[in-house]
């Protein structure tokens, strides 16, 4: 059996919605983009041909990719989970830096959706490695780029 991929019904929703850009738009503008350059006569020394190709393979790959993908989604919605104050997949944690005293808070959610700037972290990245299974109050070490960063737990919540 196939390993299932978790993400958030968003996460999913934004997958799905690339593939249909990706089908119903760029496919055709590269095509339609190499075609206006194989008009353009020599292919050998055409820059705009070779970079429309180049894209084609960029696209067509990302769409089988993303084929790929979809079918193995495990949706998970997080306003129905019951994991009380302890954190899953789906939580959204508020953690205090303990030497700065800086508040941030995150949601774990599955790689594809991701985004630092959303204040949505992957599940498998290394803070969320080490929030997963503890509860609120708990503090935490985490191994960061720039050394060891202790965080105290204020919250959990499931929105």
């Amino acid at each position: 059996m196939e390993k299932r991929i978790p993400i958030t019904e968003e996460g999913a929703e934004q997958l799905r919605r690339e593939l249909d850009e990706l089908k119903r738009v760029k496919r055709p503008m590269v095509v339609a983009a190499i075609a206006e350059a194989r008009e353009k006569g020599d292919l050998s020394e055409n820059a705009e041909y070779d970079a429309a190709k180049e894209m084609q393979g960029h696209i067509e790959g990302r769409i089988a990719e993303l084929e790929g993908k979809l079918p193995l989604l495990q949706i998970i919605d997080p306003k129905t989970l019951q994991a009380g104050d302890r954190i899953v997949f789906g939580a959204t944690v508020e953690l205090e830096d303990e030497d700065t005293g800086e508040v941030k808070t995150y949601q774990i959610v599955g790689d594809d959706e991701a985004d630092l700037k959303k204040s949505k972290i992957s599940i498998s990245s290394p803070i969320a490695r080490s929030l997963i299974g503890k509860f609120e109050g708990d503090e935490v070490t985490v191994q960061a780029p720039k050394g060891l960063i202790h965080y105290a737990i204020n919250s959990v919540q499931y929105i």
